[in-house]
């Protein structure tokens, strides 16, 4: 069970011959780290370009440009094609005759360039918009580009002056929200009325895109969806002619509502778009039509309102409308599509068991197989998962131990590492060690986890023990830029995490065993699962432990306060849930904490009573360090101002450290090494004293 491992096999090797130069990973070695995202494929599977960030070391400014490998030459190694200067290329995507299109917001907005990998040309610009645009799909037959971006409704071309902004007229700055006007303030960001996520279509000839049209004529809502949602809710058919998209319709139902619909749109016909999912109030998305035509396969949930709800893989009959699930006898949660050349199967990924791996269905029959490969590196957390000729499939890797790097398995298993752009920075540091729990916790039930140690001889750790958000969520053997389980390894701690009831990767039911008891089954989990790894491995010192969390994992620390009072010597509380009945009078999302703990506050106040951890605060005495954002929206930052206050009254040492510019995550590279520094310095104060 034991996985002692360096990141990859070449920092093993580069470690193993020189271990007087290693060292230990820091927060500004994760905050610098180079990261890779994006990948796509020339449709004949020679070129591979992908976007690459980059950070400087001292200003922690950020950039992205485009990098190209020729799998047809021996030795081949990434090679810039689009990297201005100052300057973000991404979102790479082919057409049919291999040239290159790109976002750049090199004329000073985003824009849609291209270029031809086999010329020795320039890039040149392809469309000329009055917004920017977010993102974009080139048709099959390269004759039409459908963009999107964010447009007022009124505009009927890619942007416009709009009129009507959703201020009051008058001398003020108020913004005026009407009766059932939806979302406020959604995510990080006050919402503009009338402006929304807008798909059009574009001609394309001779590298220009001209005479650009709505795709959602009639309808009020944002596509792709915010604010998560990407090109992974817009799709062309294979025709050339059709649209599949992804909608959220905005009204004042709309911060209750987990109904996302898929439409088809014939290009240029005088038709509406045509909702395809009308009669499921669920989620639907993932829009992905088949090489011929012929179906469309799209994931679903069953519950309103629920948003960790089982996604079914769907198959829709695009000629008859007939339509059947094809995974529902399967419980797991389909996370992405990628039809197979032939369009006799679908490659999926989902979470299993701490694992984000790939799954081939079977498009008759729904039969499910767990790809397997040659080597481990088809193992950790799989995605953009894209099917080359021959059977071969291009995908991105990254694991606990490691960022993410490309690679492509062949029809038969073998697999190829395209990058290892971190490589020789990772061999520089000293070596860490994974290992799986298995434990029998709340209900007897089976459930997992993780440690995570310095390979070092020390014979007692202290440790870290991290509490996941989500609530339905996992820490399992993925890569992390804020959460990273490695650096507090290599700072010397033993890191323990449980996906405690309610986690995913698991089955449904184990899922949504949270529900209504947020402080139960969980908090049971986690006093079990720490006290099983601590059974399991020796050099945990359990004695001398610092818990911490966000969001739901926040909620726990605010939680643990007061309910596992003699459990550590201090606290780590990120934009976690102080005050459940203000939390649910002030989120964005309401559909979120209205089935967590089911229905509005208003309804049922002896659910969010409950589980509220404020009414624990007297029992608090464990020294806590509260972290929060001005941005965030999701958990407002009153819930950490409010801990904090409750904090300092009970004269309990505590610190409280807030971004004035980050949202529920902490995203900016200096900001992320403060953060880092600010609950290390929190820890080694307990902990290595």
């Amino acid at each position: 069970m034991r996985n002692q491992i360096l990141c990859s096999a070449i920092a093993l090797a580069a470690a193993l011959s020189s271990p007087a130069s290693a060292r230990p990973m820091t927060e500004v070695d994760l905050a610098t780290l180079k990261r890779v995202a994006a990948p796509t494929a020339s449709p004949d599977g020679r070129w591979i370009v992908f976007q690459m960030t980059e950070t400087e070391g001292e200003t922690y400014k950020r950039s992205t440009g485009l990098w190209i490998v020729d799998r047809n030459a021996k030795g081949a190694k990434p090679a810039p094609i689009a990297d201005t200067a100052g300057k973000n290329e991404t979102a790479p995507a082919f057409d049919k005759d291999g040239i290159l299109y790109f976002l750049s917001n090199a004329s000073g907005k985003d824009q849609v360039w291209r270029i031809d990998p086999k010329a020795d040309a320039a890039a040149t610009q392809v469309t000329d918009t009055h917004a920017d645009v977010s993102g974009f799909k080139i048709s099959p037959d390269a004759t039409k580009l459908l963009a999107w971006g964010d447009i007022p409704k009124e505009c009927t071309d890619f942007g416009c002056d709009a009129k009507d902004k959703g201020a009051l007229p008058g001398p003020g700055t108020g913004r005026l929200y009407k009766d059932g006007a939806g979302f406020v303030r959604h995510w990080d960001q006050w919402e503009t009325p009338g402006t929304y996520s807008r798909p059009f279509v574009f001609n394309l000839s001779g590298g220009k895109a001209t005479a650009a049209r709505p795709v959602d004529a009639g309808l009020v809502g944002d596509s792709p969806s915010k604010p998560f949602g990407g090109g992974e809710e817009l799709a062309w058919g294979a025709d050339s002619r059709t649209v599949f998209f992804t909608l959220r319709k905005a009204d004042r139902n709309e911060p209750t509502s987990t109904n996302l619909d898929v439409y088809s749109w014939l290009v240029d016909s005088r038709m509406m778009p045509v909702n395809l999912t009308q009669d499921n109030q669920a989620t639907d998305t993932l829009p992905t039509p088949s090489p011929d035509g012929k179906w469309l396969a799209y994931a679903a949930m069953a519950r309103p309102g629920y948003e960790a709800d089982r996604q079914v893989l769907m198959l829709r009959n695009l000629e008859s409308g007939e339509t059947k699930k094809l995974t529902d006898a399967w419980d797991r949660s389909v996370a992405s599509i990628a039809w197979a050349a032939d369009g006799k199967s679908l490659y999926v990924t989902a979470q299993d068991t701490l694992e984000h791996p790939v799954f081939r269905i079977d498009a008759t029959t729904g039969k499910v197989d767990k790809l397997k490969a040659t080597t481990e590196a088809f193992e950790g957390n799989i995605g953009d998962v894209t099917p080359l000729p021959g059977g071969a499939l291009l995908y991105s890797r990254n694991t606990a131990l490691a960022p993410t790097d490309l690679y492509v398995r062949d029809a038969k298993g073998k697999v190829s590492q395209i990058t290892a752009v971190n490589a020789a920075t990772l061999a520089q540091f000293d070596p860490v060690e994974m290992d799986r729990i298995q434990f029998a916790g709340a209900n007897g039930d089976k459930v997992w986890g993780i440690i995570l140690k310095p390979v070092s001889p020390v014979q007692k750790l202290p440790v870290a023990f991290i509490v996941h958000g989500g609530p339905q969520g996992s820490f399992g053997n993925a890569w992390s830029t804020r959460w990273n389980p490695r650096l507090f390894a290599q700072r010397g701690y033993g890191v323990v995490s449980i996906d405690f009831h309610g986690s995913t990767g698991y089955g449904q039911a184990f899922t949504d065993s949270i529900n209504k008891d947020w402080g139960g089954k969980p908090l049971e989990d986690l006093k079990l699962g720490l006290a099983a790894a601590g059974k399991q491995d020796a050099q945990l010192d359990l004695t001398n432990a610092c818990a911490l969390g966000a969001s739901y994992g926040g909620y726990m620390m605010n939680w643990i306060a007061g309910q596992w009072t003699d459990g550590f010597k201090c606290l780590v509380q990120h934009d976690g849930v102080f005050d459940a009945r203000a939390m649910a009078y002030e989120t964005e999302e309401l559909w979120f904490d209205e089935w967590e703990h089911g229905g509005p506050y208003f309804q049922v106040p002896e659910e969010y009573e409950k589980w509220n951890p404020v009414h624990h605060v007297a029992k608090w005495k464990t020294p806590m360090l509260v972290i929060t954002s001005e941005k965030d929206f999701r958990i407002p930052y009153t819930q950490g101002l409010a801990a904090f206050t409750a904090l300092q009254r009970r004269n309990i040492p505590s610190q409280l450290l807030v971004f004035p510019d980050e949202n529920h995550w902490v995203l900016k590279g200096a900001n992320s090494v403060q953060w880092h520094q600010t609950v290390f310095n929190w820890l080694d104060s307990y902990l290595k004293k």
